[in-house]
């Protein structure tokens, strides 16, 4: 088998799926097959499903452990899967014992995952093939979005204490890692459960005050929301901080913001987009948008596809709507699925416009760029250019960059 480990979702799964690694090779396990899962989309359920069923017909005599938030939540409905041997949940997943387990008697080992009160910090020493390396400070969510079974999946906020964060990062650097990004469920609630209550902006700060080496720091998604103010002064001003931000936003309605229980409305969007933007153009914003949610109206929608203008942001994660059993917009008055999908497209349309404009208006810049494994680069915020050097995957270079090739910018090495 080429991967033990099959990694679904978000950058946090990906995270654990590193720590799985480590716990499989502790625990000796060489037949071991797991499926990390996501539950955001059912399409996410049908296609781990779908992947299960083709591994075992390719793998007949490896031993199948299903495990992730899908799991979590549901382990009934994989446990009833005639190829698994073994559902773990989301805190057994990363405890070497677990793939010792016998499926004779029990096939499902899955906790209360909201009786979990604390956040291991897993220390990982390498990820394989990548260019940068994410640790772990926070899991979980306090909020109750009524589109969102995620807290059901990952339990309620908890946050890695800044010392055992400190210990990560020096690790990772030793290992030549010279990108770091910090990841987690809800990473903006960050502190709210340690001692002292000390706020994301304050732990970075403190990050790279005992770990100066660390020059590359990027942050997974952010809630406007909730960022501190000593947060947002740092995203400002802070260099060591990438110019690259991406909000979760799901919408741009203030009434279906309010009906999907989130906690800012467009016009902070679009503040704090231009607030960052004006102390740091090179800045680059992301976000996370639903298309079709309940009760959504074609000009409710369009205050969504127009904010992607408003608050020029380039890099879109777009999905159609997708109901999640249990959850109260499952209840509410749903969008015809065509429709959401033809949003879904012209959000996305919407997006792409906003990156070439991007793109383009950096065509003889200078920017520190991180190389990739496939002969490309990342920019600094976040933009892909393409460099005919051979170079080593995760070497920090500047780069000029000279023109535009499809979708990639070219750049040579200065």
């Amino acid at each position: 088998m080429t991967d033990k480990v099959i990694t679904f979702g978000c950058r946090l799964n990906i995270y654990e799926s590193e720590v799985i690694k480590n716990a499989l090779d502790k625990s000796g396990n060489e037949k071991a097959l797991v499926f990390n899962t996501c539950s955001v989309t059912k399409e996410a359920e049908r296609q781990a499903q779908q992947a299960i069923r083709k591994a075992r017909r390719e793998h007949p005599n490896a031993k199948i452990y299903v495990t992730g938030c899908a799991a979590q939540i549901a382990p009934e409905k994989y446990a009833s899967m005639a190829e698994v041997d073994v559902v773990l949940g989301n805190e057994e997943k990363l405890l070497s014992e677990s793939y010792s387990k016998n499926s004779d008697d029990n096939k499902v080992f899955v906790n209360d995952i909201m009786s979990v009160k604390e956040t291991a910090s897993h220390l990982v020493s390498s990820f394989d093939g990548k260019s940068r390396a994410f640790i772990q400070i926070q899991n979980g969510c306090n909020h109750r979005c009524t589109f969102c079974i995620i807290p059901y999946g990952r339990g309620n906020s908890r946050s890695v204490p800044i010392g055992r964060i400190v210990e990560q990062v020096r690790l990772l650097l030793e290992q030549g890692y010279n990108e770091i990004v910090f990841t987690g469920v809800d990473i903006s609630d960050y502190g709210k459960d340690l001692p002292a209550s000390p706020t994301l902006g304050q732990m970075i700060k403190r990050v790279l005050n005992l770990v100066p080496d660390l020059t590359r720091l990027r942050l997974s998604s952010i809630d406007v929301a909730e960022i501190d103010d000593e947060l947002r002064e740092m995203l400002k001003t802070e260099k060591k901080l990438m110019p690259h931000i991406h909000i979760s936003l799901q919408a741009g309605d203030n009434m279906i913001l309010k009906r999907m229980k989130r906690r800012h409305n467009r016009e902070q969007v679009i503040e704090f987009c231009n607030d960052i933007r004006r102390a740091r153009p090179e800045t680059s914003f992301g976000a996370d948008i639903i298309a079709g949610f309940p009760t959504e109206t074609e000009e409710m929608f369009l205050n969504t596809l127009n904010l992607i203008e408003e608050a020029k942001l380039q890099f879109l994660h777009v999905f159609p709507y997708s109901e999640r059993e249990g959850t109260p917009a499952a209840r509410m008055p749903q969008v015809d699925k065509a429709i959401r999908k033809e949003r879904a497209k012209r959000l996305r349309d919407a997006g792409i416009k906003q990156l070439d404009i991007f793109t383009k208006s950096h065509v003889g810049d200078v920017r520190e760029v991180i190389i990739e494994n496939d002969g490309t680069g990342k920019s600094d915020n976040f933009l892909k250019i393409k460099i005919s050097d051979k170079l080593t995957p995760g070497t920090v270079h500047k780069v000029k960059i000279t023109g535009v090739e499809a979708d990639n910018l070219i750049g040579k090495i200065i």
